[in-house]
């Protein structure tokens, strides 16, 4: 059997067992328990019956996401380069740094909506933050473990600082880069969500999944709930596999890692 087919046969027998294992645990609950974890084909239900209320969900969250994503992606990658300079500017930024991560974002969604007001402006800003800081650590990361001997020779043919950075460190940091890319497109979708829960307003149909979720939840519709649930996790999937595709463009002609994979 061949690579490529294995590695799809593969996803799709564990889904299999996933979808046969959940069937199992919902028919051993007891009947009047069964609403706490709905059966499969209940979700599919959900997902067809309210296809227009999520799909518009789906539409805010994605331009929330992206916003916020995009808005992560400049930032930090110009943040990096100010970092990358020097570890005295490192060891200056770094705890701020840490400690806007460290910050919940529940006690965080009340001010940004005070700053710019519930909606689509919130759970943007809400993103960026929770996104922001894989991205500006493995990109510093990457542009400061350069290797020292390709540095060396930049120097010796003089180089200037920007042909450096240009020609040398940023080609370096794009694995690094990416690797922070794909951890931001992993958690931004949930940030998204959970900022919508927290700032979201459906002023104009402007609702996304999250305060969608409440909705369904406060309702008792847990099947709606579910099919919610799996809807962030097709809008995840697919800002990754983007993500993915960029790194494939970008390092499958000279990195190692995609050069063993294509052997």
């Amino acid at each position: 059997m061949s690579r490529p087919l294995l590695k799809l046969l593969l996803p799709a027998a564990t889904g299999l067992l996933v979808v046969a294992l959940w069937y199992g645990v919902y028919f051993l609950l007891a009947e009047e328990m069964r609403f706490l974890l709905p059966s499969p084909s209940a979700v599919l239900q959900a997902l067809i019956d309210h296809r227009e209320v999520l799909a518009r969900a789906t539409l805010n969250t994605t331009g929330g996401a992206l916003l916020g994503f995009s808005l992560a992606v400049v930032i930090s990658f110009i943040l990096a380069l100010l970092l990358s300079l020097s570890p005295l500017v490192r060891a200056s930024l770094y705890p701020y740094l840490m400690a806007l991560q460290m910050t919940p974002l529940p006690v965080l969604a009340p001010i940004c909506v005070i700053w710019v007001g519930a909606g689509l402006k919130s759970v943007a800003l809400l993103t960026f933050v929770i996104a922001f800081f894989p991205l500006v650590v493995n990109t510093t990361q990457g542009l400061i473990s350069t290797d020292r001997h390709l540095v060396e020779l930049f120097n010796l043919y003089r180089a200037r600082p920007w042909q450096q950075l240009v020609l040398l460190r940023i080609p370096a940091a794009l694995p690094y880069f990416f690797t922070g890319l794909r951890i931001a497109a992993t958690i931004a979708p949930i940030g998204a969500v959970v900022a919508d829960m927290n700032a979201g307003s459906s002023a104009g149909d402007g609702g996304g999944l999250g305060f969608q979720a409440v909705i369904f939840a406060s309702q008792a519709k847990y099947p709606a709930l579910f099919a919610t649930a799996a809807t962030t996790c097709v809008l995840g999937f697919a800002l990754n596999a983007a993500v993915i595709g960029g790194a494939w463009m970008a390092l499958h002609h000279w990195h190692d890692s995609y050069e063993r994979t294509d052997r």
